[in-house]
């Protein structure tokens, strides 16, 4: 049993990967929600071990994560990664890979509160490799959040792109679900995409419809009405949620609850339900204490099992 195994309690249906082990048989394991909860070893099972018990040495019940393509050509500011490569069984080898056409100033640095240590600077370019540390698996708790900056430079009169900026901070149920192979060094490890595709404004389109959302409309709501079931899992709301922490996480769980349960009673909805899961149950004890001091809900309750596993919340509206 090690850190990053995926486990089954077994007394109870949580499960997790290991992000602890103690000298006393204790272990720590983070939950789906990003939770953590303590355990002893002989509370839990590896669950790959107890699937091929069951399933057979040919087969495994857990899907395998397929590789991530390299980005095409057209796509300047694709692929830039941060890639954890195994040197042994207690050890990784940290590698930015920079898999476009675009060559980068860049900086990598570990955040230590209001201190921070550079790892590597300078130029990067374009279809290379750089390792830039390496770490301990046992430690993985420890890692401090790491801070990226790249600048694109331009050899030649061309369109400027923006510099990007990343912070990460993993979580032991997302790092180490993500091993791929890696783009240019073909080595299988634990990869992470540091920026995304973002589309250009376009400031006409912008202000034509900041005009038509001003203009009064007749016989129409002022407020959107939302759906009658919000899936409030993270993985729905942030594409990046494997570098947000759980407090991150939470918040914007929470505001997404109060938008549209406000849009709700705004628009004369008589009822919603918000699917938020069962894990530890913090965001569901946080929905029924918000919505236990509101005066124009009438009640609200676990929904029936038979639809959402009493993973959310019904709520009548006044």
């Amino acid at each position: 049993m090690n850190i990053g195994d995926k486990v089954r309690l077994l007394h109870g249906n949580e499960e997790g990967t290991i992000t602890r082990i103690s000298g006393s048989g204790r272990i720590e394991i983070e939950i789906e929600d990003g939770f953590k909860i303590p355990a002893m070893k002989n509370e839990v099972v590896v669950i790959h071990q107890t699937e091929k018990e069951y399933f057979g040495e040919g087969q495994s019940a857990i899907p395998q994560t397929a590789p991530l393509e390299a980005p095409k050509s057209s796509q300047p500011q694709g692929g830039i990664f941060i890639s954890y490569i195994p040197l042994n069984d207690k050890d990784l080898s940290v590698h930015l890979i920079n898999n476009t056409d675009k060559d980068y100033l860049f900086m990598a640095s570990e955040i230590f509160g209001d201190n921070s240590r550079t790892l590597a600077s300078g130029n990067f370019s374009a279809k290379t490799s750089l390792k830039i540390d390496e770490k301990v698996i046992a430690q993985f708790e420890k890692w401090p959040e790491l801070f990226f900056r790249f600048i694109p430079i331009n050899h030649k009169a061309e369109k400027t792109q923006p510099a990007f900026e990343k912070k990460v901070k993993f979580k032991a149920s997302s790092f180490f679900k993500s091993q791929q192979t890696a783009p240019l060094t073909g080595k299988k490890g634990y990869l992470f995409t540091l920026n995304q595709q973002t589309k250009d404004l376009n400031i006409k389109e912008l202000n034509q419809d900041l005009n038509e959302e001003s203009a009064p409309q007749p016989n129409e709501k002022q407020f959107k009405r939302p759906e009658k079931e919000i899936d409030l899992h993270i993985e729905k709301l942030a594409d990046d949620h494997e570098f947000m922490s759980n407090s991150e996480m939470l918040r914007l769980q929470m505001e997404t609850f109060e938008k549209n349960l406000n849009y709700a009673i705004a628009s004369g909805m008589d009822e919603i339900s918000f699917i938020h899961g069962i894990g530890n149950g913090v965001l569901r004890k946080e929905i029924h204490k918000y919505l236990s001091q509101l005066e124009n809900i009438k009640y609200f309750q676990d929904t029936q099992k038979s639809r959402f596993g009493y993973g959310a919340t019904f709520v009548r509206i006044n």
